[in-house]
């Protein structure tokens, strides 16, 4: 039997909640230290991963407090010749409009009230072909390459307009990695997952 639809978005809705809220308290438990070496360890494996140094330009987030701390990967990519982008959100008469931009230096990045830092309208905006590696946050992950991230929706409508050709990766600390998530049409799967103790690629 087939369920109904608007059922299953409302079950999937509810356990999406349910494990937000559990991982945003395991997060909150991880000492600050432990964050700060996990967080190396993520950037140390991300940086020796095929799809960074083959890449040409890649799009990183701005980590929020408790994130896995990629900031190391913005001056990495930028010795390396790197071109760097950062994602956006562009209010609209109907909601969002989203994508990545390109910024010549993290410090032009500016608070613009959607609790993340992100480049200011005006910059290069990338199209497809554009970037070769994304790097996105998660509160969960799964071993499908799926993501849990805060509700917005932000990377499941922007990722498709760059991957393909782009790889997605997603960062996060092991205790993040789950067996299973739920999961609905609208969630868009990673490429590759990176935790503090293995890389994970997706058949």
């Amino acid at each position: 039997m087939d369920l109904d639809p608007d059922l299953v978005a409302q079950i999937s809705g509810r356990a999406k909640r349910a494990i937000r809220a559990r991982m945003r308290a395991l997060r909150q438990a991880l000492p600050a230290a432990a964050r700060r070496a996990r967080s190396e360890r993520i950037c140390e494996r991300v940086l020796t991963s095929p799809e960074y140094v083959s890449a040409r330009s890649i799009a990183l987030f701005a980590p929020q407090a408790l994130e896995v701390d990629v900031s190391p990967l913005d001056a990495a990519a930028r010795a390396a010749q790197k071109l760097v982008y950062y994602p956006f959100m562009d209010p609209t008469e109907n909601g969002f409009t989203t994508g990545f931009r390109r910024v010549d230096a993290s410090a032009e990045l500016t608070d613009r009230g959607r609790k993340f830092l992100e480049p200011a309208p005006g910059l290069y905006q990338a199209e497809r072909g554009d970037i070769d590696l994304v790097i996105v946050p998660a509160l969960a992950v799964a071993p499908t390459g799926h993501r849990l991230g805060y509700g917005s929706g932000y990377y499941d409508a922007t990722l498709p307009d760059v991957c393909p050709p782009g790889v997605a990766l997603a960062v996060a600390f092991e205790f993040q990695l789950l067996a299973e998530l739920p999961v609905t049409d609208a969630d868009v799967p990673v490429q590759t997952l990176v935790t503090d103790q293995r890389v994970l690629r997706i058949p």
